[in-house]
């Protein structure tokens, strides 16, 4: 069975105390780090200085999401952070290609996103060089959004391409992820979840992660991606 990944959003941490925020989630896979420039999202949040000093403290690696203007740019600067996998959204960047190369030359894992209403198939052919397909299950901008089901499908038909293609990228998903919608989301395709406010939100979230960890685990050994 494909190894199955939560990596908790620290878009709904508590910002103040935000090294304890990062010790709270140390059983996760990685920390998703949300980048916002209130240009490409209607919302700012963290920049390069920051990102760099989480990474400094951070028990986890970090798995770091560009939602900015200009990622050919930017991406590469926070490739140099030493974050594990750097993804930068297709609609923000003139050459996804050129960028991927070069996020993997930093040695960082390159991650291309796609909004809720951009269709997969344009970037099909540039799948070989990702590692990561992060497709949003939520307008990207804010956390606590529910999950937008009208993604399964393009979920679906990425997961078949790159089947298809005996690709090694993973699919990931951002976005209302709970123990509920992650069961659609693991029956699609995916296997890496983005979680914020459903682990930041709970009392424990040690064993929110586990929760999340079994209930796409159980989907998956009952056989995922059925297609319906």
């Amino acid at each position: 069975m494909t190894h199955l990944r939560i990596n908790p959003s620290i878009l709904s941490a508590d910002f103040v105390n935000l090294q304890a925020e990062l010790q709270r989630i140390s059983t996760a896979d990685a920390v998703h780090v949300d980048v916002m420039d209130n240009h490409f999202v209607p919302n700012l949040t963290l920049g390069l200085p920051i990102v760099r000093r989480i990474q400094e403290v951070s028990p986890l690696p970090l798995d770091v999401h560009l939602m900015i203007e200009d990622a050919d740019r930017w991406a590469p600067q926070y490739a140099e952070t030493g974050a594990a996998s750097v993804t930068f959204h297709a609609e923000a960047a003139a050459a996804p290609v050129k960028l991927a190369r070069e996020l993997r030359s930093i040695g960082a894992r390159a991650g291309m996103a796609l909004r809720p209403a951009s269709p997969a198939e344009p970037y099909l052919d540039l799948l070989g060089e990702l590692d990561l397909l992060l497709i949003m299950t939520v307008e990207p901008g804010f956390g606590g959004q529910s999950f937008l089901d009208l993604t399964l499908p393009k979920i679906r038909r990425a997961a078949d391409a790159i089947r298809g293609a005996g690709l090694p990228l993973v699919i990931q998903v951002d976005g209302g992820i709970t123990e509920e919608t992650i069961l659609r989301a693991a029956d699609a395709g995916a296997t890496v979840f983005v979680a914020g406010s459903s682990v930041y939100g709970a009392e424990d979230a040690a064993a929110a992660i586990a929760s999340l960890r079994a209930a796409a685990g159980s989907r998956a050994a009952d056989g995922g991606h059925s297609g319906t």
